[in-house]
């Protein structure tokens, strides 16, 4: 059976450490036999400074870059909100034909709204 590669959305600006700790926490609890979290974010952030602008966007880059080489089979959304970082995700998701799953209350709140469903 094919294994299905999930990346995770979540903001991350703001609580930085705080978001971290939720997203590890997301990727603990969807991570099984079938389905491989994808945040490739989360190591970004160790080393790159949110808060500037060319880190922020080198990171994003390399977001980018698992749904342009198709790594990414779906885009799973969490969090309270959907965040500017987020909608980038949706809008490539959206062009390389990548279903994208709002999970939470506040992201399929956003989502409607994101896409005027």
């Amino acid at each position: 059976m094919k294994k299905k590669t999930v990346f995770i959305g979540h903001p991350v600006g703001g609580d930085i450490k705080g978001n971290i700790a939720k997203v590890l926490k997301i990727c603990s609890e969807v991570h099984t036999k079938e389905i491989i979290p994808v945040a490739p974010y989360l190591i970004s952030l160790q080393y790159l400074n949110d808060k500037v602008i060319e880190d922020r966007e080198l990171g994003m880059e390399a977001n980018h870059e698992c749904f342009r080489r198709r790594y990414v089979d779906e885009l799973w959304l969490f969090g309270d909100r959907i965040s500017p970082g987020m909608e980038k995700e949706i809008l490539l998701a959206k062009e390389m034909q990548i279903p994208t799953i709002p999970k939470t209350e506040g992201t399929k709140r956003d989502f409607k709204i994101f896409t005027g469903i």
